[in-house]
């Protein structure tokens, strides 16, 4: 009987399949191009706000881990918990951010006050007097309403406007908000009368413009339409503001007697001068008949 040959055997080599080497290649360099960029961001936001990566490192579990560690209520620890907190937003990728807050037990908006502490007050190198003023994470988020400017002040001088740190160390949370509400509003209130000023000052630098290019009459005509306004506002002034500031003095109390005395001898003492320095007559008695005549007159066109 004939021997049946061998069968060779079965090949169990994987055949090489060199496209999906190549995409397995690309996923990976893509991955990999990823992790760098989240790193470079992170180191960029960590150097940006003074945070100090745990261990050199910016694995998200152990900037997690060293958020926990500072999540006390002190000043500093709530700067320090908002500077971690960017840089984690950094180092996740996107969506992860808020499962991170979560596992923290932290909730969006309070993260992002966090996060807005740590950027408003990395401007100024944050020094213990001005922590300690604050004292308090109520307060820190109070004090989020300042401008860089006036964070600024406090740190370098210990008062801007009429807040010190005198004041915030001894207030109240709801009367911190008070007085910063009243701060921001005397700030805009001096920033609106700036701006009129200056509008005022442009004005005036057109009207002068425009007056030099005028005909000799017409330029007279022009000047004398520009001081008679100026007058008009001046009077105006006085007859309204000052008046009215007069009659609150006097019915706050009588001894204001001096200090009214003094503001309207002020105002006099001006007039006086500018009589003296153009050589003018006082025609406001009447001295002058004739003169006093022209001048209402004149005034009154």
């Amino acid at each position: 009987m004939a021997k049946k040959p061998t069968p060779a055997p079965v090949s169990k080599e994987v055949a090489v399949n060199a496209e999906v080497i190549a995409s397995d290649f690309s996923a990976a360099n893509a991955l990999a191009l990823i992790a760098r960029e989240t790193e470079a961001r992170t180191r960029a936001v960590a150097t940006q706000l003074g945070y100090q990566l745990p261990a050199d490192c910016t694995d998200p579990d152990l900037i997690q881990r060293d958020i926990a560690a500072n999540m006390r209520r002190s000043v500093e620890a709530c700067l320090e918990v908002g500077r971690g907190l960017a840089v984690l937003k950094a180092a996740c990728q996107h969506g992860q951010f808020l499962s991170r807050l979560d596992a923290l037990g932290i909730d969006s908006k309070v993260a992002a006050r966090f996060m807005q502490s740590a950027v408003k007050f990395a401007n100024v190198a944050t020094s213990r007097h001005l922590t300690d003023a604050i004292g308090s994470q109520s307060k820190l988020f109070e004090m989020l309403v300042l401008d860089d400017e006036q964070i600024e002040e406090l740190e370098l001088t210990g008062q801007t406007g009429e807040l010190s740190l005198d004041d915030i160390a001894t207030m109240s949370v709801k009367e911190l908000r008070a007085a910063l509400r009243e701060e921001r509003q005397e700030r805009q209130a001096d920033q609106q009368l700036l701006e009129k000023k200056n509008a005022k000052i442009d004005q005036l630098e057109r009207d002068k413009k425009r007056i030099a290019k005028l005909a000799p009459d017409e330029e007279l005509q022009a000047l004398m339409a520009e001081a008679t306004s100026i007058t008009r506002d001046a009077m105006g002034a006085i007859r309204g503001g000052v008046r009215a500031a007069l009659i609150a003095l006097k019915n706050h109390t009588d001894d204001n007697a001096v200090l009214m005395a003094g503001l309207v001898g002020q105002i006099q003492a001006d007039l006086n001068a500018l009589r003296q320095e153009f050589d003018l007559p006082d025609v406001s008695n009447a001295a002058d008949a004739q003169l006093a005549s022209e001048v209402a007159q004149w005034a009154g066109k």
